[in-house]
């Protein structure tokens, strides 16, 4: 038991950096850690020693954060905390990436951040948001796609225009 509990502490700080890249909120993100470590605990027979711990860990994180959100009207707010992005040196950088993610949606941010930041593959990310490996990666296309035209400042298509830059489908008979 010791060793496992020693296992699962190594994995806090990812825990904790996937929590408010979620949130954009450092208390709930603490509280989203606190319950995935006691809850992993608790229920650590459903471990199976064969697979990736930090993905069991993360699945566990990513659901409580969806039902968290859903009791909370899926109202993210914005922490400019928040996310804990490692070797950033500049600030300006950190506040611009840390806005562009907040406006991405939760499913987009969740796989740009476990498989940017957090350095899973495209399996166990899939894993964790209990989604095939293709959905994770047309999500992660559209949310680096979205990503490059926030920070390059060029406006996102369908935002502020009343969708005119957004090519539309129309049905011909």
């Amino acid at each position: 038991m010791a060793d496992f509990v020693d296992r699962i502490a190594q994995h806090i700080p990812r825990l904790r950096r996937y929590a408010r890249a979620l949130t954009h909120d450092a208390a709930w993100a603490d509280d989203l850690v606190q319950d995935t470590l006691e809850r992993a605990l608790r229920r650590r027979w459903l471990y199976r020693f064969d697979r990736s711990l930090a993905a069991w860990l993360f699945t566990i994180l990513y659901r409580l954060f969806l039902d968290d959100a859903a009791r909370r009207g899926a109202l993210v707010p914005i922490d400019m905390d928040a996310p804990e992005p490692a070797g950033q040196d500049d600030p300006a950088v950190r506040i611009d990436m840390q806005r562009a993610l907040a406006r991405l949606p939760a499913e987009q941010r969740a796989v740009v951040v476990l498989i940017g930041l957090e350095q899973l593959s495209y399996n166990e990310a899939a894993a964790v948001l209990g989604v095939p490996p293709g959905t994770v990666m047309s999500r992660l296309s559209r949310a680096r796609a979205q990503l490059r035209q926030l920070l390059s400042g060029e406006p996102v298509a369908g935002a502020g225009d009343g969708g005119t830059s957004a090519a539309r489908l129309s049905r011909i008979k």
